[in-house]
């Protein structure tokens, strides 16, 4: 019986093999195919000078064709079966070809089919070992870790949703507390008027009774003229003094039904966004993996395809540096198709270039210094209109459109996705921020304002990009600090810089799935870098002044605006 791929790698591992030579004891390093002969290389050497087997094809052992196992024909069973009938796909021996009934089929070599075969097995099993199973085995990780992060979402949400209703039962006490105050204010409004009612029959009684007494008094008098002088006619009794009931104050029950509290509270569902199919690694990339340093810990990156020897220098090399036109400062710069760029400054200069720095066009917006523009997949350029709080689309005919309408919210910053196209937008109202997210079409999906506690996540978030991961990250001015969020809308950490005053202005990530980030505080102008687990990674010092604009070209190259001129430096950061 033949034996497996993996019972003869375990049996070659397992046993000395030996020449099949007689008398010759030496290992066996070749074998030879035709003769089905193990051979030592000495052996070997003598096999190939033989006018008999110099022809013979002799190979390593591990690359033999396995030999046809011995069957004896069914009608002649003095033979061995050794030819395959292609036809009738029935092994036959060298007398069955001659029969009537294979006549005219296409015949094989059985041994060269079945090593064929058994090539094709070997093939299959190596196949299953060193891809299928380990592949599976790593989406059955990745899946744990799905159900950890789930557990993970679902206690946040369990969280919020407490916390929520201990801020409503707060609401509920704090209320009640004010109606108990009013009630209470009420009957002592009540109370003090009957006292004073009651204070008023009080004299009143006390005036009667003097009264009575001087009318006892006149009665008695036995000098009669007295009761005709003018004393006695001012005796008069007064009216009884009126007062008036009080009205009782009633209570009129509210009506509070178990939707009405249903709806004070935030709701759980799932965000619009069709979920992305798992990565399976073809079999050719499949050990491909990412040469990490620094503090970054070996992870999946994610819809990356980053040559495996990619990491950060230990140093930033200034490549070049050239002026942009049509502008007065550079505070954001967003890549085009072909590596051409788009250009704003803090006055609403918007200019689009070529890769020679000349200008293309250029338009008049309502936008500050923020990361207001951002270029789509299919490469049309779409920027918020803070005064007429709506988004515009610049298409590639270079007519403008209107693309979103932001209601009472005033868009401030932008990003285009460039995992599914999604629309991440930064707004502000009044003393409100959030982040939202829309279709590549302008469709709403996704709002993020809170975090699981209920707090505030933005005041003032006026750059925004997104991950390799699906992360939201924003700049926030306001609060000194950079936010990230999951794809959900989670908060899973928040960046304040190292130590020293933190300016956060323009934002991006590169392909290893870091977040670059400038710091704009005048005494520190400087690129923060950090992993997407918010891992501090490196800090790389520029002499430019007031840095506010950065992004990553094709070439994974750093382009840095500024604040005072129209210079764009380029520095390579990556080796």
């Amino acid at each position: 019986m033949a034996m497996s791929a993996e019972e003869e790698i375990q049996a070659m591992a397992q046993h000395y093999l030996v020449c099949g030579t007689e008398d010759c004891k030496r290992n066996c390093q070749f074998y030879c195919n035709p003769c089905h002969q193990r051979l030592c290389k000495r052996c070997r050497d003598e096999h190939q000078k033989s006018q008999d087997t110099k022809d013979h094809e002799v190979v390593t052992y591990k690359q033999r064709k396995p030999q046809l196992p011995e069957e004896k024909c069914n009608l002649h069973p003095k033979r061995n079966v050794e030819i395959l009938c292609k036809d009738c796909n029935v092994p036959l021996c060298a007398k069955c070809i001659f029969m009537k009934e294979h006549a005219g089929h296409q015949l094989d070599d059985l041994e060269e089919k079945y090593a064929e075969k058994v090539a094709f097995c070997r093939s299959e099993i190596s196949k299953i070992q060193e891809h299928y199973l380990s592949t599976s085995q790593g989406l059955k990780k990745e899946i744990k870790e799905d159900v950890m992060e789930i557990k993970k979402t679902m206690d946040n949400i369990r969280n919020s949703i407490k916390a929520e209703a201990d801020s409503l039962k707060e609401l509920v006490d704090r209320v009640t507390s004010d109606k108990l105050e009013q009630a209470n204010k009420i009957e002592e409004t009540l109370l003090k008027t009957l006292n004073l009612q009651k204070k008023t029959y009080e004299d009143y009684t006390e005036y009667l009774e003097k009264l009575l007494k001087e009318f006892h008094r006149y009665k008695s008098i036995t000098d009669f003229r007295v009761l005709f002088s003018a004393d006695f006619d001012k005796l008069k009794i007064q009216s009884i003094p009126e007062t008036t009931q009080p009205v009782l104050p009633a209570y009129t029950a509210g009506q509070c039904y178990k939707d009405d509290v249903s709806k004070l509270l935030g709701s759980v569902n799932f965000p619009n966004i069709k979920p992305d199919n798992r990565r399976i690694k073809p079999m050719e990339n499949a050990s491909t993996q990412l040469k990490l340093t620094g503090k970054q810990t070996r992870r999946d990156v994610e819809k990356s395809e980053v040559k495996p020897t990619l990491s950060l220098s230990s140093s930033v090399t200034k490549v070049r540096e050239y002026k942009v036109p049509g502008v007065d400062n550079v505070h954001h710069i967003s890549l085009g198709k072909s590596g051409r760029l788009w250009f704003s400054d803090d006055r609403g200069n918007l200019v689009h270039t070529d890769l020679q720095g000349n200008q293309l066009q250029r338009i008049q917006t309502s936008g500050r210094d923020e990361g207001y523009h951002t270029v789509t997949l299919d490469g049309d350029l779409i920027y918020t209109d803070r005064k007429n709080k709506v988004i515009n689309k610049i298409k590639q005919d270079n007519t403008i459109i209107e693309f979103i309408k932001t209601g009472d919210w005033e868009p401030i910053s932008i990003h285009s996705s460039r995992i599914n196209g999604d629309v991440l937008v930064g707004m502000v109202k009044r003393r409100e921020a959030k982040v939202t997210r829309y279709s590549k079409t302008g469709e709403k999906i996704q709002n993020i304002q809170w975090d699981n506690k209920r707090q505030r996540l933005y005041r003032n978030p006026h750059y925004i990009t997104e991950n390799i991961n699906g992360d939201i990250c924003t700049s926030d001015f306001n609060i000194e600090v950079v936010v990230v969020v999951n794809k959900s809308g989670q908060h899973r950490f928040s960046y304040t810089g190292q130590g020293s005053k933190f300016y956060p202005y323009g934002i991006c990530n590169d392909l290893l799935g870091h977040i670059i980030v400038c710091n704009g505080y005048a005494g520190n102008n400087s690129l923060h870098i950090i992993d997407q687990d918010g891992q501090f990674l490196s800090l790389l010092p520029t002499p430019q002044q007031g840095i506010r604009g950065v992004c990553v070209d094709d070439q994974s190259h750093l382009h840095v605006g500024q604040l005072f001129i129209t210079t764009v430096t380029v520095y390579k950061y990556l080796q």
